[in-house]
């Protein structure tokens, strides 16, 4: 099981655009490659046992975490714009996520 979770990590954190990707970059300054490998293989099985055990579809995962992520970017974009001087204020666009 162990050897089948690192290996899907490192698939995972390589395959462009998505959200474990994303995760894994984040994580990797500060954890280092294996220990931010290990991080998405945990978030894997725990995603794999929420699916299995809960019946919860995959769609409705991936649906929450690409708001998580959207909000998240619009936050940091906003923290860096503060940072060269300009005023930022974050609202939704009809339809967007809050």
């Amino acid at each position: 099981m162990r050897r089948v979770l690192n290996q899907a990590a490192h698939a995972a954190a390589r395959s462009k655009g998505t959200h474990f990707q994303a995760v894994f970059r984040r994580l990797l300054p500060r954890l280092g490659y294996q220990s931010a490998v290990w991080a998405i293989a945990h978030r894997l099985c725990r995603l794999v046992w929420k699916i299995l055990h809960q019946g919860n579809p995959l769609h409705r995962a991936r649906h929450r975490m690409q708001t998580k992520l959207l909000i998240y970017r619009a936050k940091y974009i906003a923290k860096q714009l503060r940072k060269f001087g300009y005023n930022v204020q974050i609202t939704p666009a009809n339809g967007a996520p809050a």
